[in-house]
């Protein structure tokens, strides 16, 4: 059963096997098992995300997520990208000490210079 998370909008799915049973007063129901273990059905408020523990949970129709591959979240995160941030822009205020000197504006000053 697919989930989304309403706080961080993680989606997520979920295995349960619902078993229906006859009762000795014949009527039906349902025993909801997980992992092989009975559980409650998932409710809203009942279910909790695995990211951020949230209790605010909403399920898509059976199916839904195999008609969607793009709400499932990879298995691994990706890979960071190698490639260098650079501005396009210069600034001068980035410019390394080298830089300066070359173009004259880093040139100290001798010390018997007055300053006006």
């Amino acid at each position: 059963m697919p989930f989304e998370c309403r706080r961080c909008w993680h989606v997520w799915e979920e295995e349960y096997l619902v078993r229906r049973i006859d009762d000795r007063h014949g009527n039906e129901r349902e025993i909801w098992l997980q992992a092989g273990l009975p559980v409650l059905p998932p409710s809203p408020g009942g279910v909790m995300c695995p990211r951020c523990g949230c209790q605010q949970a909403t399920t898509f129709p059976d199916g839904y997520l195999s008609r969607h591959p793009e709400l499932i979240p990879p298995a691994e995160p990706p890979a960071p990208d190698a490639t260098p941030l650079l501005s396009p822009v210069p600034s001068p205020h980035y410019l390394d000490a080298a830089e300066r000197v070359v173009s004259g504006r880093g040139q100290p000053r001798p010390h018997h210079e007055r300053l006006t």
